[in-house]
């Protein structure tokens, strides 16, 4: 059973922030905030969220804003550079043999490529694929967006269950070289966790100037 939701007041704004992992949750976000820790994967991020906000909702405490924040990988994006997802899709899901595109799911009546219309200023942004694998070297050149993560998707899915707007914030932890040990992925993190932790306090600026609006 998960706690109550970890609401976070920015700038007046009702906040859920969601993240994956603790090694992900360092010392620069841990001055701002308390995150829905849902567990690594699309599975356990769709369980996580889905409980949760159930629970919000049964007691009228639904957030404002959902904002999903972590590591991703790239084999093209800046190493340890910062990013806004301007879209997501689910690079696990292919029901071709059916006749549908690879990517829809099918009898849901939605594209493969989900949008995140909102934007924080002077944050670059970059499309975002989720999936259940770690991607590492050659498996990229079948990826087409630009960074690669495990949960996104899932969170953005059950912010449509609800009606919540979702912001999508990735580091780039990895990507350039192939990966052969947890080392390669968590080696940066520390940095990736600073870059995060100022994109949060843009977002929080963005919100209270009204540059930002849900």
């Amino acid at each position: 059973m998960f706690d109550p939701a970890p609401i976070t007041d920015l700038a007046g704004t009702r906040v859920l922030f969601v993240m994956a992992a603790e090694a992900e949750y360092g010392a620069a976000l841990r001055q701002r905030f308390v995150p829905l820790m849902t567990g690594i994967g699309p599975i356990e991020a769709a369980l996580a969220m889905g409980m949760v906000l159930s629970r919000c909702a049964c007691e009228g405490e639904l957030p404002d804003l959902i904002v999903s924040l972590g590591s991703a990988g790239s084999a093209r994006l800046e190493q340890a550079g910062i990013y806004q997802a301007s879209s997501v899709s689910w690079r696990d899901m292919d029901a071709s043999a059916l006749g549908f595109e690879k990517g829809v799911t099918p009898l849901l009546g939605q594209p493969a490529t989900l949008s995140l219309p909102l934007r924080i200023p002077g944050i670059p942004t970059a499309t975002l694929s989720t999936g259940a694998d770690v991607v590492s070297g050659a498996a990229y050149d079948a990826i087409p967006e630009d960074m690669v993560d495990m949960e996104s998707f899932a969170v953005l899915r059950a912010c449509q269950r609800f009606g919540l707007k979702l912001i999508a914030l990735r580091g780039i932890s990895d990507g350039v070289e192939e990966l052969s040990q947890i080392d390669d992925w968590t080696r940066y993190l520390h940095v990736v966790d600073e870059k995060l932790a100022a994109a949060v306090d843009a977002m929080r600026d963005a919100l209270s100037s009204g540059a930002l609006r849900l």
